[in-house]
């Protein structure tokens, strides 16, 4: 299941019967509710010198509603040690291209920092042999959505548990306690 995003038509449909000021606060604070892994906003992903990032491009890892690969968690691609995500990961070599700017479009930029799909980053690390491979999980522009569905479906997967336990350890969390019938 996938919440409402900022923006979206039918949120705005949600709301059509609350007075004006009410429906004000509500969107502004839907605006802003874009959490990071840490507690706190969450900030950009790509920047200055670096292709632009994130499913809707505008350099956050947030997504809409058609985003099925949930782009949530944003990895320094230069870090990787375990080979070359895309390739590792069974993608086309997206990873090695230039694509448009972050904040000079007409301009050309390699992929640096980058909203990769929760399920990538999960089979980065199983692939590539361990959480070790990726140097540099960029915290504070990593979506607590991801966060979220890895302790949702830990109990289904040893997959997911190695992600989730990554996640935790290259950004200084707290481990969660194990749901009844968690994968030990």
């Amino acid at each position: 299941f996938r919440g409402l995003r900022p923006g979206r038509s039918d949120q705005r449909c949600r709301y059509a019967n609350m007075p004006a000021l009410a429906l004000l606060a509500g969107l502004s604070s839907s605006a802003a509710a874009y959490q990071n892994v840490l507690g706190g906003e969450l900030e950009r992903c790509s920047g200055a010198g670096m292709a632009l990032t994130g499913f809707t491009r505008i350099g956050k890892c947030v997504d809409r509603n058609d985003d099925a690969g949930s782009h949530h968690v944003c990895i320094d691609m230069t870090s990787n040690v375990g080979g070359n995500f895309c390739e590792v990961t069974g993608q086309p070599n997206w990873c090695g291209s230039q694509m448009p700017c972050d904040g000079t479009p007409a301009d050309e930029c390699p992929v640096e920092h980058w909203c990769v799909c929760q399920w990538a980053f999960a089979s980065y690390i199983e692939r590539a042999g361990g959480c070790d491979k990726i140097q540099k999980v960029v915290c504070e522009a990593t979506n607590m959505v991801a966060l979220k569905h890895y302790r949702e479906q830990v109990a289904h997967s040893p997959h997911i548990k190695s992600a989730l336990q990554c996640l935790e350890e290259k950004c200084g969390l707290e481990k969660a306690a194990p749901s009844i019938g968690a994968v030990v």
